[in-house]
């Protein structure tokens, strides 16, 4: 568990590397959806290192418009009996702790919105065995860290995604967000692309900069409430065990890869390690 953008994905490798009998389950709300790969920062194929993944990029959003957290909870319980039939371990990864209470919390209220409804009551009652990891940084570091990060997915071919997406919903009319439509990039490049943005004649670097800016803000927001939301689930009883990344990410933001590298591994993968071989242990 953890906002955006703080190694979620890489521990998850981390681990399941270590581990060998482990299988993925995505609990990324918008990565469930298929397309957009970058822009909705799927881990790519050669960084799974041949570990099973579920729910990554399986769902059609034309076909399906949007996968509810009741609908969510009925695939990933499937997934996991059959990863533990076969006597393998499940990690569920991804930062939608929604999609992460409706899976593993015992009295599930498909009607009940646990974490904007003041009156509902969010139980610690869950129906799994559950080890909770909570990567967690700065929250400076980590607005820094997402700035960059953004930068670097427009230098990955993030915008000649987007122009591929609006290209294909050209004839459609207003964007409808729902599914991969909701992703962080659609709705701030749409006055973009329907003011004839997007050839290289034709460019507005006014407005794909305010574009730019406004995924910027809307990905720090987003991790804000991922946060808000672990930490209420954290009061209401959930163990979850806190893996401090900072110190990692400062050495990311000042360009220090080996050092990085050795900081994540002391300060979350060991102790992630120790945690989870414990938990198994029990």
């Amino acid at each position: 568990m953890g906002a955006t953008g703080t190694g979620k994905s890489r521990l998850s490798i981390d681990l399941a590397t270590r581990f060998f009998s482990s299988e993925i389950i995505n609990s990324d709300k918008i990565q469930l959806y298929r397309g957009l790969d970058i822009t909705t920062n799927k881990i790519p194929l050669q960084d799974r290192l041949g570990v099973p993944h579920h729910l990554l990029g399986v769902f059609d959003s034309d076909l399906i418009e949007e996968l509810t957290p009741s609908q969510y909870r009925l695939h990933a319980s499937s997934i996991i009996e059959d990863i533990l039939g076969r006597n393998k371990l499940p990690l569920i990864v991804g930062g939608s702790n929604s999609l992460i209470h409706a899976l593993v919390s015992d009295r599930f209220d498909p009607n009940s919105d646990v974490f904007n409804d003041v009156d509902s009551i969010l139980s610690s009652e869950l129906r799994y065995d559950c080890c909770f990891l909570w990567v967690d940084v700065g929250i400076e570091v980590l607005y820094e860290y997402l700035l960059r990060r953004v930068d670097d997915m427009f230098d990955s071919g993030m915008f000649e995604e987007l122009v591929e997406f609006f290209e294909s919903e050209a004839e459609s009319g207003p964007i409808q967000q729902f599914g991969i439509k909701k992703a962080i990039g659609i709705p701030e490049f749409e006055d973009f692309f329907r003011s004839g943005g997007g050839g290289d004649d034709t460019v507005d670097t006014q407005l794909k900069e305010r574009a730019i800016q406004a995924i910027k803000y809307n990905t720090c927001e987003l991790a804000k409430r991922q946060i808000e939301k672990i930490q209420r689930l954290r009061s209401a009883g959930w163990d979850l065990r806190r893996l401090i990344a900072t110190e990692a990410f400062r050495a990311v933001l000042l360009s220090d890869s080996d050092m990085s590298s050795e900081i994540w591994e002391k300060n979350v993968v060991e102790p992630s390690v120790k945690i989870v071989k414990t938990f198994l242990e029990e």
